[in-house]
């Protein structure tokens, strides 16, 4: 039987929507579909750090991010309390979900996608242990290769039932929410104290963007009150504290905990790519940054397979988001070194010493963490 593609991708943002843009662009036939409509919101802090960056710069997309207004983020700032770093490692951007998932969406359906948004899959179709297609509304769809980038919650993962490894418990408990009235002025703010933490910055529509959280040991004792014990932890560093209570939240509070897992990111037909495939404490800010090349090299080795320069299965045994799964997270990537210059202050925090020391170190060379 003919597959009517040649890859469908089930589930439409960060890590499914690029990943079906650039098999598109390489001239495979590609169906993109997400039970979500867009623009539309999810649980998400949306940050995307500089690595990240360069990847919506190499598609074409990073002039139409900053068209939307989101401001840039051109410096970090660390106070741990005795200690403050600031640092220059290249311009981030955390442009809000609404916005970002449905510029995502757009540019796969531009280089040809065929995008079906209420779309939610009922079934995967399996021949001889092989995963042949979906089944959703409307019938059947079939292709050669069935990627699930649809979450922690994944309909792929649990259908085709990968190995789950490497668990951790859930670490933090944490929240966020939208202040207007608390300007950046283009820097990330990270506050570390004693089971505590919390980061701020710059998003759509002047607003802020201020997450925090505690150990997950808190979560039952606090969840009562998030709000209270949220801006009692923010008295921690009273400065900024002060600022939040000079801003106005324009949200709820969002968030809670969330497992730590890696599984199994391919077999015959079939294929995981984002949180889908393996989901690491938040706390990280790492996530859009990992599913932005995750999809990169998923696309590059699914090319590989359907164009007949490999093997299928071979490709994807040796794509680096396999063999990154395989191991461990945040290895450095070798085939995408993002030349950086870092200019780092480190000083004491002058809210607590009298004189202020400041060192300057100046670092160059290439960012290839996460």
């Amino acid at each position: 039987m003919t597959d009517s593609y040649d890859v469908i991708v089930v589930g439409a943002r960060c890590a499914g929507a690029p990943t079906a843009m650039l098999l598109a662009r390489q001239g495979h036939r590609v169906l993109l579909v997400d039970r979500a409509t867009f623009p539309s919101d999810t649980v998400s802090t949306h940050l995307i750090h500089q690595p990240g960056i360069a990847a919506l710069d190499r598609w074409g997309l990073l002039d139409q991010v900053v068209a939307t207004g989101c401001p840039p983020i051109d410096s970090y700032f660390f106070d741990f309390g005795p200690v403050q770093i600031e640092g220059r490692p290249g311009t981030a951007y955390g442009p809000r979900r609404t916005v970002l998932d449905a510029l995502l969406v757009d540019a796969a359906a531009a280089a040809g996608a065929e995008v079906r948004p209420g779309f939610a899959v009922h079934e995967l179709l399996v021949e001889d242990d092989r995963v042949t297609g979906i089944r959703g509304p409307g019938g059947v769809e079939r292709a050669g290769v069935v990627v699930g980038a649809d979450g922690r919650h994944s309909t792929v993962a649990r259908a085709v039932g990968p190995e789950q490894y490497h668990e951790k418990p859930p670490l933090l408990a944490g929240y966020y929410a939208y202040w207007s009235g608390l300007p950046m002025s283009g820097r990330y703010e990270t506050y570390v104290r004693e089971d505590r933490a919390f980061s701020a910055w710059p998003t759509n529509h002047g607003q802020t963007l201020l997450v925090g959280g505690w150990p997950y040991a808190e979560f039952e004792a606090n969840r009562a009150d998030v709000e209270g014990n949220f801006l009692a932890m923010l008295d921690q560093a009273p400065p900024f504290a002060a600022r939040v209570k000079a801003a106005r939240r324009e949200s709820r509070f969002a968030g809670a905990f969330v497992h730590n897992y890696f599984r199994t990111p391919y077999g015959p037909g079939w294929a995981l790519v984002g949180d889908a495939g393996y989901h690491k404490d938040p706390i990280t800010g790492q996530g859009i940054t990992d599913a932005f090349r995750c999809s990169e090299w998923l696309a590059e080795a699914i090319d590989a397979g359907l164009s007949g320069r490999q093997p299928l299965d071979e490709a994807l045994l040796d794509c680096p988001t396999v063999k990154r799964l395989a191991i461990v997270p945040h290895l450095p990537d070798p085939h995408r070194p993002v030349a950086v210059q870092v200019e780092l202050t480190v000083r004491p925090n002058p809210a607590l010493r009298g004189d202020l020391l400041q060192v300057t170190l100046a670092v160059e060379g290439a960012y290839v963490g996460g």
